[in-house]
């Protein structure tokens, strides 16, 4: 079986790909569909479980990765965070001798979580300024406390 991060040098292929031909907007725009498509589990698990939800989702999916993070959850403040100290997708891009990563490859990251998480009533922030080394951090907290959303959330 062949691994994800066998995919990511073709991921960025792509994204220089439709960049060229179509601008930017055209990647934004496949970054958003892959968010209103494939990012279902994550919205699922924030609207049933809260913060909590984006601690389930990375956990397990960093972890698939083999990535080298740490992940902080504070509920009763409403604050998660990720320290990315090694990204797998973007150490391989690096490291790659004979082609030039797109140059906002880590934005896809912005775009596809931002786009699930606020509207649901979440700030989210991410750190890209040492994306450079494969490293970033997100910072993901409650926007508002609001009882009727929080029943629908959780059910209650």
């Amino acid at each position: 079986m062949i691994s994800c991060t066998e995919f990511i040098p073709a991921y960025s292929e792509l994204f220089k790909f439709l960049e060229k031909k179509a601008g930017k907007k055209a990647v934004i725009d496949f970054w958003n569909y892959i968010s209103d498509n494939y990012l279902i589990n994550l919205k699922e698990l924030v609207e049933k479980y809260k913060l909590k939800g984006c601690w389930l989702y990375w956990s397990k999916t960093l972890n698939e990765e083999a990535a080298d993070f740490k992940m902080e959850l504070d509920e009763r403040n409403n604050i998660f965070k990720i320290i990315m100290y090694h990204c797998p997708s973007k150490r391989r891009l690096l490291r790659i001798k004979h082609m030039k990563p797109y140059r906002d490859y880590c934005q896809h990251c912005d775009v596809l979580y931002r786009r699930v998480l606020e509207p649901l009533g979440y700030e989210y922030h991410i750190d890209l300024s040492k994306c450079d080394k494969a490293k970033c951090s997100i910072v993901i907290r409650r926007k508002y406390s609001n009882p009727f959303l929080d029943k629908k959330i959780t059910g209650g």
